[in-house]
Parts: C-alpha cells; sequence; structure tokens
C-alpha cells in the first residue's frame, strides 16, 4: 500500500486551513477549536500557542480582516498525517497586511482531518 492511498488531494487540506482562516475572519472560537486537535501546537513569530490560546483569541470577536492564501504544496507524511505548506497574505483587524509562510501539520482523526501543529514565518 503506498502511503499515499486515501489521502486526499491538495484542494481539500486548502479547503480545511481555508475554514481556519474563516474562523478567524468571522471570530468563531467553536469553528476554530473544531478544527485543531486537543494538543494543537502553533509557533509563531510571537511565540507558542496551544488549542485553547488560538481560539481564545476570538473571545472578543474577529482578530483577522482579510486573508489570500496561495503558492500550497501538500506533502504527505505517512497514512494519517500531511503538512500543507503555502503563502499567507492577511491583515489583522486594525492592521497592515502581512505576508507568511505557513507550514500545518494535519492528522486523520477518524473521517476527518485536524491541524496538529502550525509554524508561521515571516516572509523577508
Amino acid at each position: 500500500m503506498d502511503k499515499n492511498d486515501n489521502i486526499p488531494a491538495l484542494p481539500h487540506f486548502i479547503a480545511l486551513e481555508t475554514r481556519v482562516w474563516e474562523a478567524l475572519v468571522l471570530g468563531d472560537a467553536k469553528a476554530d477549536a473544531a478544527l485543531l486537535t486537543d494538543d494543537f501546537l502553533g509557533v509563531y513569530p510571537s511565540g507558542f500557542s496551544g488549542r485553547d490560546d488560538h481560539a481564545g483569541q476570538l473571545v472578543a470577536g474577529p482578530v483577522m480582516r482579510e486573508y489570500a492564501l496561495d503558492q500550497a504544496r501538500l506533502m504527505v507524511i505517512g497514512a494519517d498525517h500531511v503538512m500543507l505548506s503555502y503563502r499567507a497574505t492577511y491583515a489583522r483587524v486594525g492592521g497592515d497586511s502581512e505576508t507568511m509562510f505557513i507550514s500545518s501539520l494535519w492528522q486523520r482523526a477518524g473521517d476527518d482531518w485536524r491541524n496538529s501543529f502550525s509554524q508561521d514565518t515571516p516572509a523577508a
């Protein structure tokens, strides 16, 4: 069996990642948390973040005003894990446009997929 068997294609993971970004735009902490594993780890220029921190930033409402994702690539890590890497250009609420290169590790959870790790690297 090839490690790519039963792994959805790139558009599936872009759609999942887009749901995370939409939660940030809508201020939907519940939707955000539902897409992350309990032990989610985010590594950001500001430091580390867990699932509760990531979803908790939405308690006061939306944190992103707009975003665009491009240059996406998918690396199959194993039967139940893929790494989605892409460039995000976005603007925080009340902020200027920023660009980051992001890598998100998605792991299979039954019939669904959950984001277990994400690292943001500022574009030069």
